[in-house]
């Protein structure tokens, strides 16, 4: 496994070395030695997936404290667009956005810290997306703002979304606790 930073500190990119034979292929996005010896958190308490259609934008996702959380997405059929916008107050980075193509081929992951909102646009029909999370889903912590609210060029022109999702307030009008 092998970590690429990011422009936005904490925000990392994981590649998996997938093994390829005659029988499929095989990969371990998660190894809590490599993630312990890089200071990157292992106590996941929640893992889950969705599956999506093409044209879909979940999003922009997080928990509040104390039920913030580290998480881990990747692919496992598929592909899609993964977004992450810097939340945190006093980063250099607030309000800045990452994004990269995550795909079930690749190996690819993201690790996502605390003080981050998480979304992704779906580029293929059926994709899975995979989370581990080191908190459990709380209703009164879940938290969102607006998916057209931080300036990313999404790329899809009628997105799918949930009720939910359109209903979260702009970046500019969220007052942070991160």
């Amino acid at each position: 496994m092998e970590l690429i930073y990011t422009p936005i500190e904490g925000l990392l990119v994981l590649q998996a070395m997938p093994f390829q034979d005659a029988r499929g292929c095989f990969l371990k996005p998660f190894h809590e030695d490599f993630f312990r010896e890089r200071g990157l958190a292992t106590d996941f308490k929640e893992f889950y997936y969705s599956v999506n259609r093409k044209g879909v934008i979940r999003g922009m996702h997080f928990q509040t404290p104390p039920c913030d959380h580290e998480k881990l997405v990747y692919v496992s059929q598929g592909r899609i667009l993964d977004v992450v916008v810097d939340i945190r107050k006093g980063s250099a980075t607030y309000g800045k956005y990452f994004e990269t193509e995550l795909n079930a081929s690749d190996g690819c992951s993201l690790y996502i810290p605390k003080g981050f909102a998480h979304g992704f646009c779906v580029l293929e029909e059926g994709s899975v997306v995979n989370y581990a999370q080191t908190s459990c889903y709380d209703r009164q912590h879940d938290c969102g703002i607006s998916y057209r609210s931080f300036g990313f060029p999404w790329p899809v022109s009628d997105p799918i979304l949930s009720e939910r999702d359109l209903g979260f307030p702009a970046l500019k009008d969220f007052d942070s606790p991160f």
